[in-house]
């Protein structure tokens, strides 16, 4: 029952771990036009345990170094004398493709959950006999 108990809870971080990335890059998405925004990056981390990497936690939030688009807008309050103003780094597709492959892998965890809880349940059923 312990390892049952184990793939819940790697389940379950996994889960976490993918609704933290989906907030960062919805972030992203929101802040796209916002000048001088920098993507927000994350990366997973292992949990150590009795059950070293069995279960991963949302790593540090980081800004990504890449240099943001110069955008020509003579018109805008932060453009400088040659008319230009420092936009986001966010490139849209990568934001997007990131959302889908969160949504995926948290649907997967979801998946494994469901299906333990209910290994959980026949086992149950079978020692009730």
């Amino acid at each position: 029952m312990n390892d049952l108990s184990d793939a819940l809870g790697a389940a379950s971080s996994g889960m976490r771990a993918q609704a933290a990335r989906l907030r960062l890059v919805s972030e992203n998405i929101a802040n796209a036009d916002t000048p001088g925004y920098h993507r927000k990056l994350m990366s997973f981390e292992a949990e150590m345990g009795r059950d070293a990497g069995s279960t991963v936690s949302p790593g540090r939030v980081r800004l990504d170094r890449t240099e943001p688009e110069r955008v020509y807008d003579p018109t805008h309050p932060l453009a400088d004398a040659e008319g230009y103003y420092l936009g986001s780094n966010v490139n849209l597709m990568i934001e997007v493709a990131d959302a889908r492959e969160a949504g995926r892998s948290y649907e997967a965890n979801l998946k494994m959950f469901e299906q333990v809880r209910e290994m959980q349940t026949a086992l149950m059923d079978l020692l009730r006999r």
